[in-house]
């Protein structure tokens, strides 16, 4: 049997994030992909111009029903838009002992912002304590923590152990927000800390990234990988998509990665 994936979040009309860069992710890596949306949101390459929330009962009713049917093996969480969405979520998979993968999803790459403040104390406390894993970039991390984002290596471990202690098995620090020729991310777990280093592409395309990262994970425990197997899989997925992203030239503003770089090229 097709190993499956859910993925719970926000669709992006865009095409480049949410939902949509989800179930590509999960395409190109061999995994089927179910889907739980929470919001839809219209947005493009430059902006998001508006957010409808679907209702708990309509959240509640669509994990219901793909768990009744469908095997599911991993999960992925991403935009919730709200604390009752996130409520609703944790009361949900309540009792699913599942492999979770939490992006904390909290603004766009747009700058437009996609989860209230006030949400932050239900992300904190009702799902973090699920997470296999939370995938933070900086900024994110340092909301979760109510502090400043982390500067140097010393503090992404130290407040992605904060992280494990609010709940979170593992935490993979992302250093996309950092500076200088090396982009790194620390994976922190409770037997050590793994390093996974990159080049820094200069790109304005990278619209997805933590979408799509969070979602190869996802896939990869579906397929009974190792954590760190999984991650270090997607990580090189992802510095081939946003390597190849250039050549697809979609909108004017942050253009997404290619999910499909191993199976099509464009330009």
């Amino acid at each position: 049997m097709v190993p499956i994936a859910l993925t719970i979040a926000g669709s992006d009309s865009g095409g480049g994030a949410g939902i949509q860069a989800d179930l590509k992710t999960f395409s190109a890596l061999g995994v089927y992909g179910a889907s739980v949306i929470t919001a839809l949101t219209a947005q493009n390459t430059r902006a998001v111009t508006l957010v409808e929330a679907a209702s708990p009962a309509m959240i509640a009713a669509q994990i219901a029903a793909v768990f009744d049917d469908l095997n599911i093996r991993a999960l992925k969480l991403g935009m919730l838009g709200g604390s009752e969405a996130i409520e609703t979520v944790a009361q949900a998979l309540a009792g699913q002992h599942l492999p979770v993968v939490l992006d904390p999803v909290m603004v766009a790459k747009s700058g437009d912002r996609l989860l209230p403040p006030e949400a932050l104390q239900s992300l904190r406390h009702a799902l973090l304590p699920l997470a296999t894993l939370v995938t933070p970039n900086l900024p994110e991390a340092a909301d979760l923590l109510d502090t400043s984002p982390a500067r140097t290596e010393a503090e992404m471990i130290a407040q992605g152990h904060a992280l494990r202690g609010m709940g979170a098995q593992a935490v993979l620090m992302k250093g996309g927000h950092g500076t200088g020729s090396t982009c790194v991310d620390l994976l922190v777990e409770e037997g050590g800390v793994t390093a996974l280093t990159a080049p820094r592409l200069t790109t304005v395309n990278t619209h997805g990234t933590g979408c799509t990262l969070s979602a190869a994970i996802a896939a990869g425990l579906a397929q009974g990988l190792a954590l760190d197997d999984a991650v270090r899989r997607a990580h090189a997925y992802l510095q081939g998509a946003i390597a190849a992203a250039d050549s697809l030239g979609v909108g004017s503003g942050h253009g997404p990665v290619h999910h499909f770089h191993k199976v099509w090229a464009h330009g």
